[in-house]
């Protein structure tokens, strides 16, 4: 049997986390989620604390063997978190980060993507025991581009752009494996099964839902979404994920 560890998930109630944080107790793990005001009681222990204060985290990381580290903020105030977080798990002892990241972010010139770059720099440089794994994109992003504009009778999405979405719950797999395991620095990206046109998942998550929907791809100017129209953001060398965007869709949480 894996050695039981005391584990911190930072974003423990988002998208990853909700789906980590179950596996990692079924795992045997005791494990800790950071939160910033004070929840009902449940199978993991509520931490209380703000990673963007300085000493905010002290608390939370205090005796723990891994830092689960998934709270983000879409870019804004990551860097800061980040050292925030680092700073505190320096001052407890040695736990092993794990830093959860976004493939070919040092090839896509976008903000947020800066952002995860500079954090991994952060985790890279800062005296821990870390590892570092990148994913493509979730399923769930597409979904999110076609239900924001669900009262619009056309869905508009960025022509020539290809995507390589994941399942959320696969990349949570990979999470406890990397848990239960000693530090391993960069590791080999995680990519989904498939590369698909996004305007054809977006044609293909409205027929399942039963929306009648114009899919309207239309070319976005911007060095940006050249680096997406060429590929920057795919991996298809490690599409290793197994559970294809179709799937997703048809499976218990389809209708959501």
């Amino acid at each position: 049997m894996a050695e039981s560890k005391t584990v911190l998930v930072t974003g423990g109630t988002g998208r990853l986390g909700r789906a980590l944080v179950p596996r990692l107790l079924d795992a045997g793990h005791q494990v800790r989620v950071l939160t910033r005001k004070t929840r009902a009681p449940a199978a993991q222990e509520w931490m209380v604390g703000d990673l963007r204060t300085p000493g905010g985290p002290a608390a939370a990381v205090a005796g723990v063997d891994t830092i689960v580290h998934l709270a983000t903020t879409n870019g804004q105030g990551d860097v800061a978190a980040t050292g925030n977080l680092i700073e505190a798990a320096r001052a407890a002892g040695v736990p092993h980060l794990v830093y959860v990241s976004i493939v070919g972010i040092e090839r896509v010139e976008f903000g947020y993507y800066r952002a995860k770059l500079a954090c991994e720099h952060l985790v890279e440089e800062s005296g821990l025991p870390w590892t570092i794994l990148r994913t493509t994109q979730f399923h769930d992003l597409v979904t999110a581009i076609c239900d924001a504009q669900r009262v619009s009778p056309v869905t508009i999405v960025p022509a020539g752009m290809r995507v390589q979405p994941i399942d959320v719950t696969e990349v949570a797999d990979r999470l406890v494996t990397i848990v239960a395991g000693p530090a391993a620095h960069r590791i080999p990206d995680l990519g989904g099964p498939q590369v698909r046109d996004l305007a054809e998942l977006a044609r293909t998550y409205h027929r399942m839902k039963g929306r009648r929907r114009l899919v309207w791809p239309v070319r976005l100017p911007g060095k940006m979404f050249r680096d997406y129209r060429a590929g920057n953001h795919l991996t298809p060398d490690r599409a290793v994920g197994r559970i294809t965007f179709d799937e997703f869709l048809g499976g218990p949480e389809a209708g959501r």
